[in-house]
């Protein structure tokens, strides 16, 4: 199904199971930010909106209502997602507000979810980076115990150690790191490599792969 029809299914779907203000809300709250976040960083990754929640309603520590942009939520995943736009959470925002805003981010993680946030700026200017940052935290939720979940968690543990040493990983490094044999750690930088989180380089004569850097999102100048 095309972006533009799932989209629609999606909020249809939110819509009709809601009533009041929390109806109001959705259908006030989730407009071109929020759209384009649909668009450019989750459609790619996801291809489907499966238990994404639109302006998801939390109570806060005072009983009060606010709305997070996005909820994920799953047996085994509680995760709340913000676009934030410079102007309202940044300069326009007074002393009161940027307490409330801290505040709130603590008691969410204290209620037992994860919190993650997008700069609107990133995501019209550099969604492949907010791609890449979202399949990062959403690998961590993958089901434990199975073959991918540990194939999961050797390639983070070699993303770190990439980000560690601030050079480009040999296979040799990530042997010695995750005590692996040199078979798993290719076939583990080669994993990170087709999602775009490190790119080969060659050695002499350009034949052979010997290391393998940190990609550079492409056209952006920004690193992962």
């Amino acid at each position: 199904m095309e972006f533009e029809l799932a989209h629609e299914a999606f909020l249809k779907k939110h819509v009709e199971a809601r009533s009041g203000e929390r109806k109001g809300r959705l259908e006030r709250g989730h407009r071109d930010a929020e759209k384009l976040f649909c668009r450019e960083a989750w459609w790619p990754l996801r291809g489907q909106f499966d238990n994404l929640h639109p302006e998801f309603e939390v109570l806060d520590w005072r009983g009060r209502s606010f709305f997070c942009d996005f909820a994920y939520l799953t047996a085994g995943v509680q995760l709340m997602i913000e676009i934030k736009g410079y102007g309202p959470h940044v300069r326009d925002m007074d002393r009161q507000s940027y307490c409330y805003e801290l505040n709130r981010e603590t008691f969410l993680t204290a209620m037992g979810y994860r919190v993650i946030s997008f700069a609107y700026d990133d995501v019209v200017h550099r969604p492949e980076l907010c791609v890449s940052l979202l399949r990062m935290v959403l690998s961590y939720f993958q089901g434990e115990g199975t073959p991918h979940h540990l194939q999961d968690a050797v390639e983070r543990e070699a993303l770190r150690l990439a980000y560690r040493l601030a050079r480009p990983l040999r296979p040799i490094d990530v042997e010695q790191h995750l005590h692996v044999g040199h078979r798993t750690a290719v076939k583990t930088l080669q994993s990170l490599c087709s999602k775009s989180l490190l790119s080969p380089v060659a050695g002499p004569g350009g034949k052979h792969v010997v290391r393998y850097e940190l990609r550079q999102l492409a056209r952006k100048g920004m690193w992962l």
